[in-house]
C-alpha cells in the first residue's frame, strides 16, 4: 500500500463494505477432531453453520447449530497457520473468564486449546450489528453500553495484568515519526508529532478500555441488550478513549461528534488537548499502518485503515482549527 503523504479526504476514500470484510474459515474446513469436539460441547451434530463476515481477522467466527436446536457462536484459529489469531483468541477466553459477570458482553461457554487448536464456545446471541451509516438510536445504544462496560469494569480486576494502549501500541506514539520519513509535507506535522507523543501524559489514564469499540463489535440483540464483543486485547488508558474510537466511526458519516463527546457520562471533565492527543496518536497509527502490506486474507484491511485515518484527521482538524 502506498504511504499517505497527505490527508485524505474522507469524499474521496473508498468506504468499508460493513459486515463483508472477513474472509474466514468455514465449518467444513476445521479438521474433524475440533469439529467432533464442538459437537461433543454442543450436545448434537452441527447441521447449519453461518460464517460471520465483520471484522478483518481470517479465524473461524460461526454461529452453529445442532439437529437437536441447540446453538453456540464458536471461534477457532490454528496454531500453525494463525498464530497471532489463535494468540489473541487464547487471551479472549482467558480475559473472558477474569472480567465481570455483569459485563454486557456474550458469555464464554467453554473454551479448549492444545498445539494445534484454540476454540472458544460463547453463547450465541440473537441480532445484528449497527446499521451503517448510523442510525441515531442504534449509536446512543452503544454509547450506552461504553457506560455500563465502564462502570462493572470500574474496580480493578486481578489476574488481567494490562498494559497502558501505548505500551501495547508503541506506533500510536511514533507513527508520525514515520510519516516525517515518508511523506515530510503532511501539514501541521510537528504539531501531530508532538500531540500524539503526549498521549502518552494524558492524566488519570488507568481506567480500563474495550480498545477496539468498532461498530462492528457491537450487537444490537432481538431482546433489547446491546453487547460489547471481541474482548481480546483490552488495555488502560482514559476513561473516554472508547467513546471516542466509537465516534470516529460516526465522525465519518458527519455526526456532530463533539456534541456527542461533550453530552457523554465517560468525558465529564475531559480536556479538549487530552482528546486531541489521542486522535493525532491514532490517525499517526492508522496512517504508519497503511504502508505494511495488506494480508491476502484480510483484503479490506487497508481499506479500514486509510478510512479511519481520513476520518480521524477530519476531526481533530476541525477541533484545531486547521485547514
Amino acid at each position: 500500500m502506498a504511504p499517505m503523504t497527505v490527508p485524505l479526504l474522507l469524499e474521496t476514500v473508498q468506504e468499508v463494505p460493513h459486515g463483508r470484510t472477513a474472509r474466514r474459515l468455514e465449518w467444513q474446513h476445521l479438521p474433524p477432531d475440533v469439529r467432533s469436539l464442538v459437537e461433543q460441547h454442543l450436545g448434537s451434530p452441527v447441521c447449519h453453520a453461518a460464517s460471520q463476515g465483520a471484522g478483518f481477522t481470517p479465524g473461524f467466527a460461526s454461529c452453529l447449530t445442532g439437529e437437536d436446536g441447540s446453538t453456540v457462536f464458536v471461534k477457532a484459529a490454528s496454531k500453525q497457520a494463525q498464530r497471532s489469531i489463535a494468540a489473541s483468541y487464547a487471551e479472549e477466553a482467558r480475559k473472558l473468564r477474569l472480567l465481570p459477570d455483569e459485563l454486557p458482553a456474550p458469555k464464554l461457554l467453554w473454551s479448549s486449546e492444545d498445539d494445534r487448536w484454540v476454540v472458544l464456545g460463547l453463547e450465541r446471541v440473537e441480532g445484528r450489528a449497527p446499521s451503517r451509516p448510523w442510525q441515531p438510536e442504534e449509536l446512543d445504544r452503544c454509547l450506552t453500553t461504553l457506560t455500563v462496560a465502564a462502570r462493572v469494569t470500574s474496580a480493578p480486576v486481578p489476574g488481567l495484568d494490562l498494559l497502558p494502549l501505548h505500551e501495547e501500541m508503541p506506533t500510536l506514539l511514533t507513527g508520525w515519526d514515520h510519516v516525517r520519513e515518508t511523506g515530510p509535507v503532511w501539514p501541521h506535522l510537528d504539531d501531530l508529532a508532538a500531540l500524539a507523543h503526549s498521549y502518552a501524559e494524558v492524566p488519570d489514564a488507568e481506567h480500563l478500555l474495550h480498545a477496539d469499540a468498532r461498530d462492528d463489535n457491537f450487537i444490537l440483540t432481538d431482546d433489547g441488550r446491546t453487547l460489547l464483543c471481541d474482548w481480546n486485547w483490552p488495555a488502560l488508558g482514559p476513561a473516554w478513549q472508547d467513546v471516542v474510537d466509537l465516534l470516529v466511526t460516526a465522525q465519518g458519516e458527519q455526526a456532530d461528534t463533539d456534541a456527542l463527546l461533550a453530552a457523554h457520562p465517560l468525558a465529564a471533565g475531559a480536556e479538549p488537548d487530552h482528546v486531541d492527543a489521542y486522535l493525532a496518536a491514532l490517525c499517526g497509527y492508522m496512517v504508519e499502518a497503511n504502508s505494511r502490506p495488506v494480508p491476502a486474507s484480510s483484503p479490506f484491511l487497508g481499506v479500514h485503515r486509510r478510512w479511519s485515518a481520513a476520518a480521524t484527521w477530519s476531526w481533530l482538524a476541525r477541533r484545531r482549527g486547521w485547514s
